[in-house]
């Protein structure tokens, strides 16, 4: 049996966040590493899949394949096992053979039944807004020995700290893009109040209350209904009409 060592897919974790701004394909990646890492310590095939807890709410959303997915989706729809233990318990939980274990009858009969014999469920530390779990699959009762649970929780630690980067990066992009709307709305904005000022000879003050009025009036949003008015001078540069609301 070959002990993976984490730190050999540390360097492959952050190339892979610095690669890329799409975290769907982060997740789907280190499920992927996972799987791959601990199938080496195994000497067995293993699927992995991650569950990420937001706001109380836990949903399956990546896997190593589609047979990783299905398995973590028997658990989600059941509301019981190994992982979601794991991730309330904030420690690794083992499934050692399904036959035998009687700790979540229901939900070692459906594995069974899809071909899996064994489930181990490792967390990972994400910060205080969110939680998650890699949810391993074996073939066989017994593959997850001591050695391969260790060597799991160190990929789980690995992994954590990449997705930390990956989560704090994607919040970091949404707070610019919703930033670059704003300042593009209120640009939209003060350029139609400069064109109300010209129109009608007011004081910006009146301008962003005429402005306010025709909002109001026609049930749309400000920034929309500046938009109109740059737009219509775009269209008839050489006249300057009297905007009325």
């Amino acid at each position: 049996m070959v002990v993976m060592d984490p730190a050999e897919h540390l360097l492959d974790l952050h190339e892979l966040v610095a690669g890329t701004a799409d975290i769907k394909a982060v997740l789907d990646a280190v499920t992927g590493f996972a799987s791959a890492a601990v199938a080496q310590s195994a000497g067995e095939g293993i699927d992995c899949a991650l569950t990420l807890r937001r706001r109380k709410r836990t949903a399956t959303v990546a896997g190593s394949s589609e047979k990783a997915v299905l398995l973590d989706a028997i658990e989600q729809s059941l509301g019981d096992g190994p992982c979601l233990e794991a991730l309330d318990a904030g420690r690794p939980v083992l499934l050692a053979d399904v036959g035998t274990d009687i700790r979540w009858p229901a939900y070692s009969r459906a594995l069974a039944e899809a071909g899996c014999r064994s489930a181990l469920g490792v967390p990972m530390d994400l910060g205080a807004t969110s939680e998650a779990v890699l949810n391993f699959f074996g073939p066989l009762p017994g593959v997850f020995t001591p050695e391969v649970i260790d060597a799991a929780t160190g990929f789980a630690e690995v992994a954590g700290s990449t997705l930390r980067l990956a989560i704090r990066i994607e919040a970091v992009e949404h707070t610019n893009t919703d930033l670059k709307a704003a300042m593009a709305s209120r640009s939209v904005i003060d350029v139609a109040c400069g064109i109300i000022m010209a129109q009608n000879r007011c004081t910006h003050e009146q301008a962003v209350a005429i402005l306010t009025a025709a909002s109001s009036h026609r049930n749309q949003k400000m920034h929309a209904v500046a938009g109109d008015i740059v737009m219509a001078l775009n269209d008839d540069p050489e006249h300057l009409m009297r905007f009325e609301d």
